[in-house]
């Protein structure tokens, strides 16, 4: 185990309370959520990141499960030092609800039979799982994520967590994904699913305690893999090598080729550890994923109540998602005026480089969380008071709200001045009556783009733990305190 791992981590399970309600009508009682996280919520509990998982992932992230050969699928990123430094954020992934991996799904036992539930598990969308993800966040007492990320699949649900819960979201990373699924996509679902449901084993998906749909579901797999490669990263990996021969065998039994053996081995490994009604529902909640609801809804419109600073990343070489449904997303995202970068990895290993460029998408991240500005820390509900208001005035607003700085605005809602709990201190030793007698008129002010590093030099140099936030118009947007720059500045560091 390396220095830099997150160390030995277990998966955990938590059972939801109450009742799922499932967008298209079905319900699930008693679901439960595999999960595992790395590294520690802090006080103010505002430095947890999500990472979403892909297909065929898990809750198995990053870090090591006693005696396993392996660490998580992307360790690479997750751990001290990386750009999801567990010294400084707490990282949690789940398994996906319709999952196979610890979280309901078709293999869980239905509570109204006591059997598998196969095909009467109920359909499930992207929004679904967002939902449930929630939920487990509240258990943990997660009420803002410093950022959610994934690629793939699990960048769809990026895009909907954006969608759904857009205040909860300070940084999204959506990673080699599409806002809805192409018809090439959706083709190539298809046929994995029909390899599955026509094995005879398969049973109309009533194989449990039976002889698994094998052949099948090894064969969606081998079909997907080619998909998550590149035809340059075949020829570098394979070319035409023979695997273990130096003549063609001219029969249909054997495998002749290096490819043909790869493919077979790693259909093989995934029939060990996937369920096959899982791939079934999952890859359907995949195709039917499109924010712009069948094309009722621009991606524009589909993007106009997200809220956080986007890092958009495809890959050169990718082409399940190539790179220009990124970029949609990206040109979607910023005529919603939104902060977003777009950036592509240069890779020859396709689809899948998302998971093996540890060295771009390290940079490539970490940069861009650490790209904080006042906006992220700011306090929005601000209290203020009228110009023209008495100190008795400013006292009883204090009390009631629990603030100690009042911005003072005029008519207009501009800002003129600031008032402190000291300076009410002092006007009442000092017999003073009106908040303009007592209140400070050169306000040090911040700007919601400005950088959090600016803002805390500021206050560190005017010796003041509050900075009022303002438009280009002078009215007050937003607050912000030392104690939340110093903690954003301590995560980001």
């Amino acid at each position: 185990m390396k220095r830099e791992s997150a160390g030995l981590v277990e998966t955990q399970l938590y059972t939801l309370p109450e009742e799922l309600h499932l967008e298209h009508g079905g319900r699930l009682v008693g679901a439960r959520v595999a999960y595992e996280t790395y590294g520690k919520l802090n006080r103010e509990f505002s430095n947890a990141i999500l990472v979403c998982h892909a297909l065929s992932g898990d809750a198995h992230a990053g870090g090591w499960h006693k005696g396993e050969e392996k660490p998580g699928w992307w360790d690479i990123i997750i751990g001290p030092g990386k750009a999801l430094d567990t010294d400084k954020f707490f990282v949690i992934c789940s398994n996906v609800l319709g999952g196979c991996k610890g979280t309901t799904g078709p293999s869980s036992i239905n509570p109204n039979t006591g059997k598998p539930y196969g095909l009467d598990f109920p359909f499930i969308t992207v929004k679904d799982m967002v939902d449930v993800q929630k939920r487990l966040l509240e258990h943990l007492g997660v009420n803002k994520l410093f950022a959610v990320i994934g690629g793939s699949f699990g960048g769809m649900q990026v895009l909907q967590w954006c969608a759904s819960y857009p205040e909860m979201v300070r940084f999204a990373v959506p990673i080699a994904t599409s806002a809805y699924s192409s018809p090439q996509q959706i083709a190539f679902n298809e046929v994995g699913r029909r390899a599955i449901t026509s094995d005879p084993c398969w049973e109309n998906g009533n194989y449990y305690g039976r002889t698994p749909p094998a052949r099948g579901l090894s064969l969606a797999r081998m079909i997907g893999h080619i998909t998550y490669l590149s035809d340059e990263s075949m020829h570098q990996k394979f070319g035409r090598r023979l695997q273990g021969k130096t003549e063609f065998g001219f029969d249909f039994a054997s495998l002749d080729f290096q490819v043909e053996s790869y493919l077979s081995y790693h259909g093989d490994a995934f029939v060990k550890r996937f369920d096959a009604n899982s791939y079934l529902y999952l890859t359907k909640a995949i195709d039917y994923f499109d924010l712009t609801k069948s094309g009722t809804l621009s991606l524009v419109e589909a993007f106009n109540g997200a809220k956080a600073k986007f890092l958009v990343i495809s890959i050169s070489s990718d082409w399940l998602y190539p790179p220009y449904q990124c970029k949609e997303i990206a040109e979607a995202l910023s005529a919603n005026d939104l902060d977003v970068r777009h950036c592509e990895i240069r890779s020859n290993y396709g689809h899948d480089a998302f998971l093996l460029e540890s060295g771009q998408m390290n940079y490539t991240i970490q940069n861009f969380l650490s790209r904080t500005s006042v906006v992220d820390v700011m306090i929005r509900d601000v209290v203020t008071i009228r110009q023209g208001s008495s100190v008795e005035d400013a006292a009883r607003i204090m009390m009631t709200e629990g603030v100690t700085h009042l911005p003072v605005t005029n008519e207009e809602g501009k800002l003129v001045g600031i008032v402190t709990a000291w300076d009410v201190s002092k006007a009442v030793a000092l017999k003073y009556t009106l908040l303009e007698e007592i209140m400070t008129r050169n306000v040090v002010i911040s700007a919601q783009e400005d950088p959090i590093e600016r803002a805390a030099k500021r206050m560190n140099e005017h010796n003041i733990s509050a900075l009022p936030v303002v438009d280009a118009n002078q009215r007050v947007i937003g607050m912000i305190t030392s104690d939340g720059v110093s903690r954003l500045v301590s995560v980001c560091r």
